[in-house]
C-alpha cells in the first residue's frame, strides 16, 4: 500500500469500526515504512524515542516522537497483533495474567494508535488540526472498542443527571464523556480518552467533583492517555529531541486539593511517574486497567442518569 493509500484510509474514520480494521491498519502502514523512510531520527535527550522522516510524498514531514521499545516492527507484528485478538477475549481468566500478556497489551494498543498518528504526520502542515481531531477520535474508538470486546458495556456521549434539592428535581445537568461505562440505566463509570493529558487535565477532576455534589455519589472517574511526549527541536536544526506535556504540579494540586481519580493509565509512562511517590500512587500503565481495575470498578456504586449516546459511540 502506498503513502497516499495510507493516508486516504486514515483520514477516513469510517473504515474504523472494528478492532480488526485498527490491526489490518497497523500492519499495512510497517509494512511500508520498511524500506519506504527517509530517515530515522534517534532523540537526543531520550533516545529510546524515535521519529521517522518521510520522503517527498509525505512533503519530508518529520513524525511524532514514538517509544522504540513500545512500538511493533514489521517482523513482530503479524504475530504480536494476533495473539492481542485472541488474548481480547479470556482476558478475565486467571490464566491471562502474566506478565507477557501484560506487556502485549501495552505494546498493541500504543502501537495500533501510533501508526495512526504517524500516519496523519504525512499530511501538509495546513491540516494539523484535522489530524489532531481524527487522531483523538480515532483513540475514543479503539479504547471503547476495546472494552465492548473483553465485555465491558460502553458508549460515548451525554449524562444527563437530575438535581434534586428537598427532594424535589429543580432541573439536570449534563456531561460530555469519551467513555461510559453502564449497567443497564444505571452509569458504572465515566471516562476520560486523550492521546496526551495536555491542556485536558483539570476538566477531568472538575467534572468528578461536580458530578458526585449534584448526585451525592461518587461515582468512578478515569482517566486513559496514550502518551505526554512531543517533539522538540535542538540547536542543532537537523536533531531533535522530546520534551513532556505532563505538568505534574497541577495534576498533584487537583489530586490533593479537589479530588483524587479513580484510575490514571498510560500506555507509555514518562519517567517522573515510576519514582515521584504521589504520581506513582495514582498513575498506572494501561494494562492494570483492561486486566483488574475495570472490574472492579464495575462493581462498585453507580448512579441512575440518562444517557444520550453520540453516534460516534462504539461499536
Amino acid at each position: 500500500m502506498t503513502l497516499k493509500q495510507l493516508v486516504a484510509r486514515v483520514t477516513d474514520k469510517e473504515r474504523f469500526s472494528s478492532i480488526e480494521a485498527y490491526v489490518e491498519f497497523a500492519r499495512s502502514f510497517l509494512d511500508y515504512v520498511l524500506g519506504n523512510i527517509q530517515a530515522t531520527i534517534v532523540s537526543q535527550n531520550e533516545p529510546h524515542y524515535h521519529f521517522w522522516q518521510y520522503r517527498k510524498e509525505g512533503h519530508f514531514n518529520v513524525s511524532r516522537p514514538f517509544n522504540s521499545e513500545l512500538m511493533l516492527t514489521h517482523d513482530n507484528c503479524e504475530t504480536e497483533l494476533a495473539e492481542f485478538v485472541g488474548l481480547l477475549t479470556c482476558i478475565k481468566e486467571p490464566r491471562s495474567d502474566t506478565p507477557e500478556h501484560r506487556q502485549r497489551l501495552s505494546r498493541c494498543i500504543y502501537s495500533l494508535q501510533q501508526t495512526i498518528g504517524i500516519a496523519l504526520d504525512a499530511l501538509p502542515a495546513g491540516q494539523s488540526n484535522q489530524a489532531r481531531k481524527i487522531n483523538g477520535d480515532l483513540f475514543e474508538r479503539l479504547i471503547r472498542l476495546l472494552l465492548v470486546r473483553v465485555g465491558v458495556d460502553c458508549t460515548s456521549g451525554t449524562v444527563s443527571v437530575p438535581v434534586v434539592v428537598d427532594g424535589k428535581v429543580e432541573c439536570s445537568m449534563s456531561f460530555q464523556h469519551d467513555l461510559i461505562v453502564k449497567g443497564g440505566e444505571f452509569v458504572k463509570t465515566i471516562g476520560s480518552v486523550k492521546t496526551s493529558s495536555k491542556d485536558r487535565l483539570g476538566k477531568i477532576f472538575v467534572d468528578k467533583f461536580l458530578l458526585q455534589k449534584l448526585t451525592d455519589k461518587e461515582v468512578p472517574h478515569v482517566a486513559i492517555f496514550l502518551n505526554d511526549v512531543q517533539r522538540k527541536k535542538t540547536a542543532n536544526p537537523q536533531q531533535y529531541g522530546v520534551s513532556t506535556t505532563f505538568l505534574p504540579g497541577p495534576f498533584k494540586a487537583f489530586t490533593l486539593k479537589i479530588n483524587p481519580l479513580d484510575g490514571i493509565y498510560y500506555c507509555d509512562l514518562r519517567p517522573n511517574m515510576r519514582t515521584d511517590p504521589l504520581l506513582q500512587r495514582h498513575i498506572r500503565t494501561i494494562d492494570h486497567f483492561f486486566f483488574g481495575d475495570i472490574w472492579s470498578l464495575i462493581n462498585r456504586d453507580a448512579v441512575v442518569a440518562k444517557l444520550e449516546p453520540t453516534a460516534d459511540a462504539a461499536p
